[in-house]
């Protein structure tokens, strides 16, 4: 979460409200269906996609602003962050990570796939940013220092008015995620991993939320290059350590947990990644929190307690 005084504008519950409505007004009609046949999709062979995920417009709202919430804090100068000890910014509801020129790329770049998909969808960019452009500001200093400036000030007014189709970007990519966690394993261990899969994902509005957050989170699971000591953090090493036993969702968080834990004491030391585990665990711990029946809006103690699990770091 970034420090300095002039990042400590929050949006007010009021501006939350609004936001919600806002989404649940305007989402993509392609999202609108209930979630009838979700027991239908559980023979989708590994190279197929779960096609469509069915939500709500006020569930496809809520999931948008619980992830700003989870990211962020939901504040509007939360969509352009840069935390203290990594080497990219994070922007985005789902900050969604774009490297300078010289940054160690260990972790999935996600900020230009998701402009195109802005571009894609009817969004005009500033006429500065290009989708297969680097960051330009090549180190947090840099950032700070023009945070207030015309082009930052340009990328958080794209961002906030774009929240429904940043939304359906992050859903997305939970509908490639299960092909690409299929064909990453052995075929021995495919049926597992998809029925632990599909009894989340069946297990109502915390289950989906669950997986759309922890794929956008932690990624997929699937990228070599996202590892320690040979062992990842992603959807996959979560679905290979739950428990078949009791809630799925409950199942899904206590695995969650274990694999961050696992992570930062894999971690390289000069990375104090100790630091952000206790939101890290926060954050997942939380998924079995459903969302905001329809028609409500998720606010007071809830709404600050998932603004404390920021959790928003790599």
């Amino acid at each position: 979460m970034l420090k300095s005084p002039a990042m400590k504008s929050n949006l007010t519950s009021a501006s939350l409200l609004v936001a919600t409505a806002v989404l649940a007004a305007c989402f993509l009609p392609s999202i609108e269906a209930k979630s009838e046949d979700l027991e239908n999709k559980k023979e989708t062979s590994s190279a197929e996609s779960l096609s469509r995920l069915h939500l709500s417009q006020k569930e496809a709202a809520e999931i948008g602003n619980r992830v700003w919430r989870n990211e962020c804090g939901g504040r509007i100068d939360g969509l352009t962050s840069w935390n203290i000890g990594e080497d990219f910014p994070s922007l985005g509801i789902g900050h969604f990570i774009w490297y300078p020129q010289n940054a160690h790329d260990k972790f999935e770049e996600s900020f230009p796939a998701m402009l195109s998909f802005l571009q894609e969808n009817g969004v005009q960019l500033p006429t500065w940013l290009k989708v297969d452009m680097r960051c330009p500001w090549n180190s947090r200093a840099e950032f700070l220092r023009d945070f207030r400036g015309n082009e930052l000030t340009e990328v958080r007014t794209m961002l906030v008015s774009t929240v429904p189709l940043q939304t359906k970007f992050i859903v997305h990519r939970l509908e490639c995620a299960l092909p690409k966690i299929l064909n990453s394993i052995q075929p021995e261990n495919r049926d597992r991993i998809k029925a632990r899969f599909y009894k989340v994902l069946a297990s109502g509005s915390a289950g989906t939320f669950a997986l759309i957050d922890y794929v956008n989170f932690k990624g997929e699971g699937v990228n070599e290059g996202e590892r320690y000591k040979s062992q990842g953090w992603g959807l996959l090493q979560v679905l290979e350590g739950m428990s078949e036993k009791g809630d799925p969702v409950q199942a899904f968080s206590t695995s969650a947990a274990d694999v961050l834990v696992r992570r930062v004491q894999n971690s390289p030391p000069e990375r104090h990644e100790e630091r952000w585990l206790p939101g890290w665990k926060k954050r997942v711990f939380n998924y079995t929190v459903k969302l905001a029946p329809e028609g409500t809006a998720t606010t007071g103690a809830f709404q600050a307690k998932a603004s404390r699990a920021g959790a928003n770091s790599r």
